[in-house]
């Protein structure tokens, strides 16, 4: 069962922006597009610093809509949202040892997008490295600890979660070695999630009931983005706020998100507060290469989100 209820309301909003968003770019395929919303009303259960118990905070019932929800695409750099909350497990059950070298791959990972980072953090969470080719026996030994991250997520018994695939680190030119034997030769082992399993992921964050509180709190204040354009970095190709949902959002608007990218798609997943209004969760991805280009595809859509929850 999804952890949210679905709502006439919502529907009919979230149908209409799906609607407008088709018509104003018509290279944006029906099967192109993604999307989870999920509305907090109140009294609102997030970002409170953790005051629900876990058991109070699953109980609270919560609106949502969703659109191709269920359907697995590829995440591109936000899967390590996964590797994040998973990091946090480990050191929290102390499967790993908390060092400098984590902390900075851990910031650089969700703040910065570095892969780099990422293959730091994917090695620790698996006990595992890159490198040459491995016989049959060992290469054997190294999927099953690479698999780690999807056992877990598998082991919390959430429904979202029994379909993705979360065992690959993220690249630039690709992967080498025994890392391109691990994808598959159609590619076919490659990081697969949906957006449902996102929005349920970033809603145990945002609860405050990822791991724990504390580290709730630690991995939310690695999220927060300024959407002032001043304070956005000119030196990177994508700073995940311009050309994405942030880019749709009022200057007092406050943003928490995971964006991706790559040729082919174009993703983000945030949590969004604006003054006087419904905090809300939203999840969209689009693929396509030309969708994928776009820097105004997810800003239309935020806006619509805006000016939607605006109107309750």
């Amino acid at each position: 069962m999804i952890f949210f209820q679905k709502d006439e309301q919502l529907e009919n909003l979230g149908n209409g922006i799906l609607e407008a968003t088709w018509a104003t770019f018509p290279t944006l395929a029906r099967n192109q597009v993604a999307l989870t919303w999920i509305v907090y009303d109140p009294p609102v259960p997030v970002n409170t610093g953790g005051a629900l118990t876990p058991d109070a905070f699953w109980n609270h019932s919560v609106r949502g809509f969703t659109y191709r929800g269920v359907e697995r695409i590829y995440p591109a750099s936000v899967v390590k949202l996964f590797y994040l909350v998973a990091v946090n497990e480990w050191l929290e059950k102390g499967m790993s040892n908390n060092s400098q070298e984590l902390t900075r791959a851990l910031r650089d990972m969700i703040v910065d997008s570095s892969n780099d980072a990422t293959s730091l953090i994917v090695d620790i969470l698996s006990g595992t490295t890159s490198g040459p080719e491995l016989p049959t026996g060992p290469f054997e030994t190294w999927k099953y600890q690479r698999h780690i991250v999807n056992r877990y997520y598998q082991s919390l018994g959430w429904e979202e979660m029994q379909t993705i695939n979360v065992c690959q680190k993220t690249w630039g030119d690709g992967p080498y070695g025994r890392e391109r034997a691990f994808y598959g030769e159609m590619l076919e082992n490659r990081n697969m999630v949906t957006t449902n399993a996102i929005a349920r992921l970033l809603h145990s964050i945002v609860g405050g009931v990822a791991v724990s509180s504390g580290r709730s709190q630690a991995m939310m204040s690695l999220l927060k983005r300024s959407i002032n354009p001043d304070d956005l970095p000119t030196d990177v190709e994508e700073d995940q706020v311009t050309g994405f949902l942030g880019s749709g959002l009022t200057p007092d608007a406050q943003l928490w998100s995971k964006a991706g990218w790559t040729s082919q798609v174009r993703h983000d997943a945030a949590y969004i507060e604006l003054p006087d209004q419904r905090p809300y969760i939203l999840v969209a991805f689009t693929e396509g290469k030309a969708n994928a280009k776009s820097r105004e595809i997810l800003p239309f859509i935020s806006q619509r989100f805006v000016e939607a929850i605006s109107s309750f």
